[in-house]
């Protein structure tokens, strides 16, 4: 009996430790390597802000950031693998617009982007641009316009795959247009840039993070920005205005979620380090090179993230029935 109520006493004692260390090492978050998921394929805008975001967050917290792509349905495969992992703060995602269609294209998935997430914030605002292949031969936004109109150009556009920003941009594009266009989907907006280089597809609308290289190095001509006013970066290309496409206007925000239940304390360490991030000189130098912009204080914390998610979930619905953009 003695030796089964030292056994017992023993493992106890061996629990209450393992309890306190774990809990020790749930309050110094972060401890280990954490992991961002992004729900296309490397290449395109969304993976390469996510790892230029990782790469100053490992800086920031002193661990490993590691990016995990994980392809598939227009970012659904990738939300599910969030919402299945630990609310620990070791497995977020990076996202943008495009995550808050996942429901309305997969209505039978159950998902609910507000209700499945904790939002840790937004890191960059960005504006889309319509670039053409060289080999397409249009130069400028009127010309396209007018060709699309006669029925004399039917044009491909590319995109990153169902339910991405760029998928939801030429759609609104082709609807606006008065014209006619296919709308070809690829796994990611890094393969649909390649084919664009290349002439497989004549268009693509896409953000500055990666239209904006290939422009300036003459591997793409881009004929119309979504902004207010031409870019500094891109004095060269009209606005969607100026191309007589003025209702055309869409700015893509890029941010961080964790699953649902994350710790306050360890939501509010995330945020902390994210917004020092986005607060260093390295950091807005390389966001005005891209012809992003910064969110500040209240849109990029956890609280006013959460109202841009609310707000999209509804909007968005509405666009997406207006558009055409159908269930899968």
């Amino acid at each position: 009996m003695k030796h089964i109520a030292a056994c017992a006493l023993s493992a106890l004692a061996m629990t209450l430790t393992a309890g306190s260390a774990s809990a020790s090492d749930d309050k110094a978050y972060p401890s280990r390597p954490i992991t961002i998921i992004v729900g296309v394929a490397p290449g395109g805008s969304l993976d390469a802000l996510a790892r230029l975001v990782g790469n100053s967050l490992s800086e920031i917290t002193k661990q490993s950031v590691i990016v995990e792509n994980v392809t598939g349905a227009g970012g659904l495969l990738g939300f599910q693998r969030l919402t299945k992992s630990a609310p620990d703060g070791y497995t977020v995602m990076f996202s943008n617009n495009s995550m808050v269609l996942i429901p309305l294209l997969h209505p039978q998935s159950g998902i609910d982007v507000v209700a499945d997430t904790t939002p840790i914030g937004t890191v960059a605002n960005v504006p889309m641009v319509l670039s053409m292949s060289n080999k397409s031969g249009i130069t400028d936004l009127p010309d396209l316009l007018k060709k699309m109109r006669s029925g004399a150009l039917r044009p491909n556009m590319g995109s990153g795959g169902p339910g991405t920003t760029s998928h939801l941009a030429e759609a609104m594009f082709l609807r606006m247009s008065g014209g006619a266009g296919e709308l070809v989907q690829y796994r990611g907006s890094g393969p649909a840039l390649t084919d664009l280089m290349a002439g497989t597809i004549e268009a693509m609308i896409d953000q500055t993070v990666t239209m904006m290289s290939l422009h300036k190095d003459g591997r793409i001509k881009s004929i119309a920005v979504a902004s207010q006013a031409r870019l500094p970066q891109m004095p060269d290309v009209p606005t969607f205005a100026e191309g007589g496409l003025g209702e055309f206007n869409l700015q893509i925000w890029n941010g961080l979620v964790a699953p649902k239940g994350t710790p306050k304390h360890v939501v509010d360490a995330l945020s902390k380090a994210l917004s020092q991030v986005l607060d260093t000189p390295e950091y807005k130098a390389r966001m005005d090179q891209l012809a992003a912009q910064i969110p500040d204080a209240q849109a990029r914390s956890p609280e006013g993230f959460k109202q841009t998610l609310v707000r999209d979930q509804k909007q968005l619905a509405e666009l997406a029935k207006q558009i055409g953009l159908s269930p899968r």
